[in-house]
């Protein structure tokens, strides 16, 4: 067996299928593109670990918006091995000894996927974030009420939001940019992960919005501007506001609702609408507890999303991802699983633009 062949087995992925896999989950979205996330394939197991050094020290401190990400990819790495034959049985929070473990996946042959979960990957790469303003979306009764099921499998609640109440929430989004305008720590980092070229992270400059753009969608997270531009002419934001929520508080809920998040910009994305996450609002107590308020205060707020329409026929460049050797690790001695060892996550994790393979870890 070479150094990167994973065991042969009917009942497992072989190497191809779990490449393929791999690079359609990593279009999986994270707060700022950060892609907060390592994988190790050891033992018949794929493993989901939170690379803390991604972290956003200022904006996001106790890395709740970390998980959150992770939990987005996890549900997209579900997707995409579903798409391919496979069902991965998810244990979350596996071993409470080891907190930056955040799931493993075993695997079972799919045979029979339904046909919306094999065009499941199309949509993964359809799909966008739009910080720029949108349509009035129109009738999403159905939706709404697909997506509060789908949100319910992870014990998080969907509030759509109305009118006054949706302007009582961008006002509180107004006020975070205020109260950050002159956090040098915040700014250093935002400016940090944005407005670059020619990296495979972070918010590249063409994702961003002119400060026209971004006067035009109140809710929107303040980030540098970009250029002069007044895409969408005199329009608008007129997306509505969606708000997740949980009971509680903790990295299990953080988790859960990252896949929720995924399940939701998916369903949006396959029905034709454009989606924007936004994480500031709950960055702050005040705001956080003004979003959880506009859920009905029933639960804590974790996410919002704006839902709109956007016009046909634009053109957009996806932004970068991690090539697949940054974030996945196969370890060809799957022994060492049984032996009880430790699976190490380096501490520093330098991109290596082009290659196509993933890591082979040092033995």
């Amino acid at each position: 067996m070479t150094g990167l062949d994973l065991p042969a087995s009917a009942a497992q992925p072989d190497r191809a299928t779990l490449l393929t896999a791999m690079r359609v989950a990593a279009r999986a979205p994270s707060v700022h593109n950060t892609q907060p996330w390592q994988w190790i394939y050891r033992d018949h197991r794929l493993s989901l670990y939170r690379d803390d050094d991604r972290r956003l020290g200022t904006a996001d401190p106790a890395g709740r918006q970390l998980v959150i990400s992770c939990g987005t990819m996890l549900h997209h790495t579900r997707t995409a091995f579903a798409a391919v034959g496979w069902r991965a049985e998810t244990v979350r929070l596996p071993d409470p000894a080891r907190p930056e473990l955040l799931a493993t996946l075993t695997f079972r042959p799919l045979p029979d996927a339904p046909t919306v979960l094999r065009n499941r990957p199309e949509t993964i790469e359809r799909r966008r974030t739009d910080r720029l303003p949108l349509r009035e979306p129109g009738d999403l009764t159905g939706l709404v009420r697909s997506a509060r099921l789908l949100s319910q499998r992870y014990d998080v609640m969907l509030d759509l939001l109305d009118a006054a109440t949706a302007r009582r929430l961008s006002a509180a989004s107004e006020h975070v940019a205020a109260l950050r305008r002159y956090d040098i720590p915040y700014l250093a980092e935002l400016y940090w992960w944005s407005g670059h070229e020619q990296i495979p992270e972070g918010v590249p400059a063409a994702a961003l919005v002119s400060a026209d753009e971004a006067a035009r969608v109140p809710a929107g997270r303040e980030f540098p501007p970009s250029g002069h531009t007044a895409r969408r002419g005199d329009q608008q934001d007129h997306a509505r506001l969606w708000v997740l929520a949980t009971e509680n508080d903790s990295a299990l809920a953080w988790l859960r609702t990252g896949e929720a998040l995924s399940e939701i910009l998916l369903e949006c994305t396959a029905a034709g609408l454009a989606t924007c996450p936004l994480t500031h609002i709950t960055e702050l107590p005040s705001t956080r507890r003004i979003a959880s308020n506009a859920a009905g205060g029933h639960g804590i707020a974790q996410v919002i999303v704006r839902v709109g329409l956007a016009p046909d026929r634009e053109q957009h460049s996806q932004t970068p991802r991690r090539p697949i050797s940054d974030f996945l690790t196969i370890d060809p001695d799957t022994a060492a699983a049984g032996s009880g060892e430790r699976p190490a996550v380096p501490s520093t994790w330098s991109p290596t633009a082009g290659a196509p393979e993933p890591k082979e870890p040092s033995r």
